[in-house]
Order: structure tokens, then sequence, then C-alpha cells
């Protein structure tokens, strides 16, 4: 029997339907939301996610500027542009695209986002917050994946969640996110020790690592519930997850790639520009 697919769709129209609500009040008021996507790379993946970025956006009335500096680009030059942007008025959220140029470093420049436009929990403070249990904004990828659990009503509290990947950009704030709804939480890596023995266990497994068909059946607990957060091109221009398609064999439910934290993804990237143009 197939895994149950846990769609993000109607989750994320939901809260893109909020959003436009909102940044119309905004308008209105003469208060416009606007976001800034900054990048400096020539990844497909990258391009593709801004694209949907941009539909996006453009769809709930809010103006969506890309930044693009070209893969090639000076880390002091990127720093330059994210602190003009972090000035700006007219701005009221930023994102820093990944992956940046070699020897730039997401945390460092992310620092010159200053916290009340930092869209996607990117800034170290906003993550350090966010580990502590302050307000903040949590990176829309890691809050998608508890939103579409909350929303097909997935229990979480004293649930096992296992989580496949350490990043600052997913796994430990998706880790965090799991805590803060009373899971039980296992954060595992490349140098975890028999990988399948410890995603086995979970109740609730979250792959996070951005490598296709990482996860295979023998991964998954039977009956589990499968949160694929992978986006990797294929040859053919599609887009495939972590999570083997055998999986599903044996998952109790599974987010589909695409359209499944994907959509939820982009969509709270909205909603938090939108809060962060009302605060």
């Amino acid at each position: 029997m197939s895994a149950r697919p846990l769609s993000g769709r109607d989750l994320a129209a939901a809260i893109r339907t909020d959003a436009a609500e909102r940044a119309a009040e905004l308008a209105a008021a003469g208060r416009p939301a606007k976001l800034a996507v900054v990048t400096a790379t020539a990844d497909e993946s990258s391009a593709w996610y801004v694209r949907s970025i941009v539909t996006a956006a453009g769809k709930a009335g809010i103006a969506c500027e890309v930044v693009d500096l070209g893969p090639e680009a000076p880390v002091a030059e990127i720093r330059e542009r994210l602190e003009s942007l972090s000035a700006d008025d007219q701005v009221s959220g930023i994102i820093l695209q990944t992956p940046l140029p070699g020897g730039a470093k997401l945390e460092d420049l992310a620092s010159a986002i200053v916290p009340a436009k930092d869209v996607d929990g990117a800034n170290p403070l906003s993550l350090g917050r966010l580990a502590a249990g302050l307000p903040a904004f949590a990176p829309a990828t890691a809050e998608a994946v508890v939103r579409i659990l909350e929303h097909h009503g997935v229990e979480l509290a004293g649930r096992h969640a296992v989580v496949v990947g350490r990043s600052t950009v997913v796994g430990k704030p998706a880790a965090h996110l799991l805590l803060d709804r009373h899971a039980t939480v296992t954060v595992c890596h490349s140098r975890t020790a028999d990988l399948p023995a410890v995603t086995s266990a979970g109740d609730i497994l979250v792959a996070a690592v951005g490598r296709a068909g990482l996860i295979t059946a023998e991964h998954v607990k039977p009956g589990a519930v499968v949160v694929d957060v992978g986006t990797n091109p294929t040859e053919d221009g599609g887009l495939v997850g972590d999570v083997a398609p055998a999986a599903a064999e044996r998952a109790g439910a599974l987010t589909p790639v695409p359209g499944g934290v994907g959509p939820v993804t982009t969509a709270l990237l909205l909603q938090h520009t939108v809060r962060a143009a009302r605060e």
C-alpha cells in the first residue's frame, strides 16, 4: 500500500490568500509590502525556487525585487547590498538565496540582514531567538515542515521525530520547532553511525539533506509520517526529493515533491514579508 500523500497545495493557497488580504490592507494604508531576494549563484534549483517566489509574490500583490549579483560576486559586494536593503525603508523583507560563491558563508553574510526584515530566519540572531523560544522569523522551509504536519492532523506531542540534516536553513530550526511542539527529536547527519537504524525508529521522519533518493525503504519505520524537503533537479527539468519511491510503500504518509513542502515554504515567505511590513 502506498503512503497517504500529504499535499501542501491547499495549505499554501490558504496562507497566500491571507498574505494577499493583508498586503492589500497595507497598500491601501500607503505602506505596501516589498520583498527583496538577493542571489549570487548559477544553481538551477535555486533559480527555480526564486522564480516561484516572484510568481507567488506577484499573485499576492507583493512587490518582489530580485537582486542578481552573479556567481562570482565578491563577499564584500553581497554584504554591502544586504546592508543597503536593510536600510531601505521601502523594503519589508530580505532573503539571501543559497548557494553562495566560494568563500562566502551564509551565517556571516546573513548577519547584515536586520532581524526585523529577516523573513527567512537566516541571521544568527534570528536563529538564536528561535532556539530560545523567543519571537523571531523561522526559516520558511523549517516552518513549512511543521505547518504541513499540523495541517494534516499529525500529532507531534510525545512522538519521536527524526530529522536527517543539520543545516541552519532546515535541519536545526526544524528540530527546534518540533521540540517546541513537544516532540522528542533526534538529529542525524553525515557522520551518524548506522543511519537506517536511527531513522527507522522515528514516528516522523524529516529528510532534509539535498541528495536524491538518500532515504530508502530501510530508513523508514512502517507507517511513519515522512516529510521530504529535498528539491533535487533532474536532467529533464523536473524535481525529485530525498526520499526514494520505494519508501512510499513503507511509510504511512509522505509529502510529494513537488507539491509538498515547497509551495508552503513560498507562501510562508510572503506571509512573513507582510508581517514584517506591518510590524
